[in-house]
């Protein structure tokens, strides 16, 4: 029977009904992760640019845990609140994976569940054999 292992890294934060990522096997799923800080606070109101690199940050704080890193990552499913604004994350996404890139799917969503955030970016992992 496989083990599955729960990374809660928002613990302080209350009322969350989610992990943060859930490993089984030799995958790891990171969670939707938004422009939020460690107490839940939004970053970056307004600017697409910084909230990126708050989820960035984020997550990267989600593969330190699991000791992996973002050339692991094999795909992204990136949701914007307007298309158009992906050229302001670009350069975000970027500085994380330069030549590693992952497998990527971006969706247009009319909001997400913090009513100011303007992104969201989920993870698949691979964690080697």
């Amino acid at each position: 029977m496989s083990k599955i292992r729960r990374i809660q890294k928002n613990s302080r934060k209350t009322g969350v009904l989610y992990s943060d990522a859930v490993i089984f096997g030799n995958m790891m799923i990171v969670s939707g992760m938004l422009p939020t800080d460690h107490l839940g606070r939004l970053v970056g109101l307004g600017n697409a640019e910084i909230q990126a690199e708050q989820v960035f940050q984020n997550i990267k704080s989600v593969l330190d845990e699991a000791e992996v890193l973002f050339s692991d990552v094999v795909k992204l499913t990136i949701f914007l609140t307007d298309i158009q604004r992906r050229s302001e994350i670009a350069s975000v996404r970027e500085r994380y994976f330069g030549n590693d890139k992952p497998a990527s799917t971006l969706v247009e969503v009319s909001r997400l569940s913090h009513p100011d955030a303007l992104i969201e970016i989920e993870a698949m992992v691979y964690l080697g054999d």
